[in-house]
């Protein structure tokens, strides 16, 4: 029986093959080798395979059917030929011709084999010339580039572009690498020159990219004597530093996700240990982060590469041995730069991102340590470096340790809770709060306020924190210290979050404090590094509702704080992104159980309470202000700015915000136009869990009501897939399954592109799984849903599987009460039952209620109903007599008899006479005068 079976499943693949449909038969043919064991049989299977994948353009899957074919019997000509046609597309031409002698030797008077060797050869002959040729105009472009007493600029940028673009193909980047061109590339990186530096760090990036060997290869030879590579990247020339943090990039991911090609030529250039190789990268770059000579823009760009390859990408990869490792070699250099205080004698050259990079990073590989006892070793590290600074030091030096704790406080906070407790830390900064030197008082009320985040460990601060402040806001004559006191300030008035029963300051004190950080904010004489802080006091201050009423009817203090998001000074996004996520009320709130406020009443508990200006319409106001303000035109540039100060926290915050903004249906072709649906695509795939889900929601609220084609052009459409399925998932709430479901089935009706991408991120199953589901609008959804998925030749297989009650589910729903289910499951039928006949025959086997279904289908009053009805009767009696029969033979006649004559209902009319009119040629009825 089985072998039957793979029979007729090879003769359908045959016949769909012959047809055109090349991806049917080959589903086809695959469903037959499951069934077959065979070998012979099998051997067929794989060489008529093997014809589907070169119609489709899949070429190493061709040759790789192809030599299971050869394998089973190594005359077999088909499969020869055919492996040839895919090795020749591969561009392994050796191996191509190697075949058609084979095929040309079993068959020698085969004309059609005669002509493709004879092609192949002269094929071969023109790739040995143009490489030829490529060979001189490789030596070429080195000797224009590498000769001083060239003069022509016009000529050396044309050979450093040509060399770049030729690196770009694997063809050219080889034949670049076997003329030496590694030792000649370092050459051009030791003249200095940076438009010849760029070129050359450039080409290396082709010659390096998904290449392990290659990447052995360069970074041995630039790692000669000492490493040139790192000191590139400390130059001071910022896109020279970019370019070389570029090539170290593509080297890690070379190392760790390259495609291990075949290296032929230089022996030792073959990697054996890619771990070995990273770490050699990484520990050149621990070096630069406290290298005094390095520039502040190569110590960041160091930083922020340590950031992208340390830490594991997933918590399911248990390996984390990077992070230890680097953690073990390279804490203490990474704390160098954390701990660096800006304008002190001998200190190292940073930007104002370089402490947040630190911190960072620092959080990253803590977040990575998977035991108590690796992150005790952390701790002990960060003390043992916080107490080299403080014990026994001057006053530089204790500068250098609170300056420490600050930026542990803002990465790792365990970490800086540890070594705030740590003798004598919060004294000497309690002390140096009233320092009268300005750099020294900004490191200790800086550190106050990190530290002000802490106060149940450290319940003094609360204590003492609000005077000390307080007292450093109304006495400093320096702005920049004023301002730093006054977030203090904001941190510990906002202990009560957005509960309006708790108020930590008088009334009225939290709204002057606002307004004095708006108006710092829009003070363009201030420093940019200064008015970021004004931004996070109103992160703080945002928990009050009256506070956030008063900041979105201050148009001038949106700007500012927008156009603060574009500056040098990064930092300032996670305070921006927190206060639009307070202004909006994206934050999560649940309401209260009714039961347990009655208790909680009774036993004399307090109850949060909600502010009357954060109630829903205030929100809704809120939002429209926002969006007149430009919000969503800052936080794109934001989202496509690379940064590390864009942790994946921010990113949460970013795409909470997004959601609130497209609430509502009228905002949200103003979001799209302003860039807002191409910034939710990368918050949907990278960042938090929470984060993710949010920006997946809120790009399934946009293709739900906009034209998708429109809001996602050119291929953005096909990243959308990926977002909306994962609202599918079952840890999802039923609002996102349902949003996500509405969704799919726009972009499903859309083309078959589409439906294929969704098929390959495996949503069908989810999507059948939801047509069971409890909840009448999300099962309607995953209904509507598969109806447009049925479009797709693989989802009408998948009706027709043994053992399958798909079919039969969705005959039983088009017979549901629920007009809108019926609507969509009857669709779907009229659907399956056009494009794919062998379904009619089924209907009848599935359940013995069809015709009932069917009948009841066509006696609806809904004319749409009766219409989709009418055509699945059209083509059930179009697919087989035998089913014809079985229609005609109940009350059905009857019913297409009198909806024939419907003149009020003409599309049901005519589906209902084709019926007639082929039951007529079956000779089931007699035709009726008219017809006659």
């Amino acid at each position: 029986m089985t072998a039957v079976t793979a029979g007729q499943l090879r003769e359908r693949g045959n016949a769909l093959f012959q047809a055109g449909d090349h991806g049917a038969a080959l589903a086809a043919y695959t469903r037959a080798l499951s069934l077959c064991q065979a070998e012979p049989e099998r051997a067929v299977l794989h060489r008529n395979r093997a014809a589907c994948y070169l119609k489709l353009e899949d070429y190493a899957k061709a040759e790789a059917d192809a030599s299971k074919a050869i394998e089973a019997d190594g005359r077999d000509m088909k499969a020869l030929f055919r492996r040839s046609q895919a090795l020749q597309k591969l561009g392994r031409l050796d191996q191509a011709v190697s075949d058609l002698q084979r095929c040309v030797s079993l068959e020698p008077k085969n004309k059609a084999f005669q002509e493709a060797l004879r092609a192949l050869g002269s094929s071969m002959h023109e790739k040995m010339k143009t490489m030829s040729c490529t060979d001189s105009k490789v030596e070429q472009m080195f000797q224009i580039l590498l000769d001083p007493q060239e003069k022509d600029v016009d000529k050396k940028q044309k050979a450093a572009q040509n060399l770049i673009v030729l690196a770009r193909e694997e063809a050219g980047a080889e034949k670049i690498f076997q003329s030496d061109g590694v030792r000649l590339l370092t050459q051009l990186l030791d003249t200095a020159k940076a438009d010849l530096m760029l070129a050359a760090l450039r080409t290396l990036v082709g010659l390096c990219s998904g290449h392990r060997s290659r990447v052995g290869y360069t970074r041995a030879q630039l790692s000669l004597g000492s490493s040139r590579l790192s000191a590139v990247l400390g130059v001071e020339h910022e896109q020279v530093s970019l370019a070389a943090c570029n090539l170290l990039h593509v080297m890690f991911d070379s190392l760790k996700e390259g495609m291990q090609k075949d290296f032929r030529g230089k022996e030792d250039a073959v990697v054996l240990d890619s771990s070995k190789e990273q770490k050699v990268l990484i520990k050149d770059l621990l070096e630069l982060l406290s290298l005094e000579g390095a520039s502040a823009h190569g110590r960041d760009n160091a930083l922020n590469l340590l950031i992208k390859v340390v830490p594991r990408k997933s918590p399911k990869d248990i390996n984390n041995s990077m992070s230890l490792w680097v953690i073990d070699q390279g804490l203490k250099k990474i704390l160098e730069v954390g701990s660096t205080v800006c304008g002190a004698p001998g200190s190292l050259p940073v930007t104002e991102n370089s402490r947040m990079s630190a911190s960072v990073l620092l959080s990253k590989l803590y977040d990575d340590l998977k035991c108590d006892a690796e992150r005790e070793n952390f701790h002990h590290l960060c003390e043992d470096y916080v107490r080299s600074w403080f014990e026994g030091q001057e006053l530089a030096g204790k500068l250098r340790a609170i300056q420490t704790v600050s930026c542990l406080l803002q990465g790792p906070s365990e970490a800086g809770n540890r070594v705030l407790e740590l003798e004598g830390i919060m004294d000497s900064i309690l002390s140096l709060c009233a320092s009268v030197r300005e750099a020294h008082q900004l490191v200790a009320v800086e550190a106050l306020i990190h530290a002000a985040d802490k106060a149940k460990r450290a319940s003094f601060i609360t204590a003492n924190g609000v005077s000390l402040l307080k007292e450093i806001y109304k006495h400093s004559e320096r702005d920049s210290i004023r301002i730093r006191a006054l977030v203090g300030l904001c941190k510990l008035g906002s202990a009560g979050g957005t509960d309006f029963s708790m108020k930590q300051f008088a009334e009225g004190s939290t709204m002057k404090l606002a307004k004095q950080c708006r108006k710092w904010l829009c003070n363009e004489a201030i420093d940019a590094g200064t008015r970021r802080w004004a931004v996070e006091g109103l992160a703080y201050l945002t928990f009050d509702a009256d506070v956030k009423e008063e900041f979105v009817e201050d148009k001038a203090a949106m700007q500012a704080m927008f156009q603060l998001t574009k500056s040098e000074d990064r930092s300032v996004l996670y305070a921006v992104a927190s206060t639009l996520v307070n202004c909006t009320n994206s934050y999560n709130h649940e309401e209260p159980d009714p039961q347990m406020l009655e208790l909680a009443k009774y036993a004399k508990q307090h109850i949060p309470e909600q502010h009357p200006k954060d109630k829903p319409d205030f929100v809704k106001r809120r939002v429209r202000k926002l969006l007149t303000a430009g919000v969503v035109s800052a936080l794109a540039c934001v989202v496509k700015s690379e940064n590390p100060a864009l942790t994946n926290s921010c990113r949460e915050l970013i795409s909470r915000v997004f959601l609130a903004l497209v609430a509502e249906a009228e905002d949200r072709g103003g979001v799209v136009a302003q860039g807002g649906g191409k910034a939710l695509i990368p918050l949907s795939l990278e960042g938090t869990e929470v984060g993710q889900t949010k920006a997946a929601q809120a790009l399934a609220k946009i293709t739900i009501t906009s034209n998708p084609e429109m809001a996602f052009p050119g291929e953005r459409i096909y990243e959308v897939v990926r977002p909306l399925v994962s609202l599918l998932h079952l840890q999802r709430s039923g609002l996102e399954n349902f949003e996500g479901l509405m969704a799919l089935t726009n972009l499903a009706g859309i083309s078959e592109r589409l439906r294929q991408k969704i098929l390959k991120e495996r949503a069908v199953p989810m999507i059948e799984g939801y047509m069971f589901e409890e909840h009448e609008l999300i099962r309607l959804a995953a209904t509507e849903c598969m109806c447009n998925m049925a479009m797709s030749k693989e989802v009408q297989e998948l009706f027709l599987d043994e053992g399958s009650d798909r079919l039969k589910l969705m005959v039983l729903y088009s017979g549901e009460e629920d007009e809108k289910l019926r609507r969509a499951a009857s669709g779907t039928l009229a659907m399956l039952t056009a494009l794919h006949p062998p379904v009619c025959k089924r209907i009848p086997q599935v359940t013995v209620h069809w015709l009932e279904i069917l009948q009841a289908l066509l006696l609806s009053p809904s004319a749409e109903l009766q219409h989709r009805g009418a055509v699945v009767v059209m083509n059930m009696m179009a697919a087989a007599r035998e089913v014809a029969e079985q229609l005609i033979a109940s009350e059905m006649l009857e019913i297409l008899s009198v909806l024939a004559k419907d003149k009020d209902k003409p599309r049901v009319a005519q589906a209902a006479q084709e019926s007639l009119e082929r039951a007529v040629a079956y000779g089931l009825i007699e035709p009726s005068p008219r017809q006659q």
